[in-house]
């Protein structure tokens, strides 16, 4: 069996942070606040990946009211999202996600990102699709203010090798 997951995050650009985006520091005057590092597109492959397994969105899983994940590093949160999707016997199929901003342009980190998101979650780069577009001027991310990502993802059923662990059946 396989299953698919969406996932959304937006976050407003403030001055006096880092720009992380894939997990990669992208060269610019403001980063994105948040909770942890605030990575628009990590949070939503891995809202995406939660989705495909059935669980509860990010928000359930890293609160912004946790003080022990304050400014972690989103790459953690998806090994972490990783770790249920393999408690879960489940194993990704293939990622796609696309930022959109205004600025800064991403296109030639796009590569980076792609090349991050597979170290971190262990699958080959191929099987991760990693976009950019603007939002034509339009809205609070057409004006700068803000970055946002989607992404959907799918996961399918890894066979269990222990058929006694599901009832007796391969699964």
């Amino acid at each position: 069996m396989s299953y698919v997951g969406i996932g959304y995050d937006v976050h407003r650009l403030i001055e006096g942070r880092k720009l992380i985006l894939g997990g990669v520091e992208i060269p610019h005057h403001r980063g994105l606040d948040g909770h942890s590092d605030a990575d628009v597109l990590t949070h939503a492959i891995a809202d995406a990946l939660l989705g495909a397994a059935g669980e509860k969105d990010i928000g359930h899983h890293f609160p912004n009211t946790d003080p022990s994940i304050k400014g972690i590093d989103s790459q953690e949160i998806l090994r972490r999202v990783q770790a249920i999707l393999t408690t879960r016997q489940l194993a990704i199929v293939n990622i796609d996600c696309s930022l959109i901003a205004e600025a800064p342009r991403v296109s030639a980190h796009l590569p980076a990102m792609k090349t991050k998101l597979s170290e971190t979650l262990q699958i080959s780069p191929q099987r991760i699709g990693v976009k950019a577009t603007t939002n034509e001027g339009l809205g609070f991310i057409g004006k700068g203010e803000g970055i946002a990502a989607m992404a959907v993802a799918s996961v399918q059923q890894i066979k269990s090798r222990f058929p006694a662990e599901s009832g007796g059946r391969l699964v």
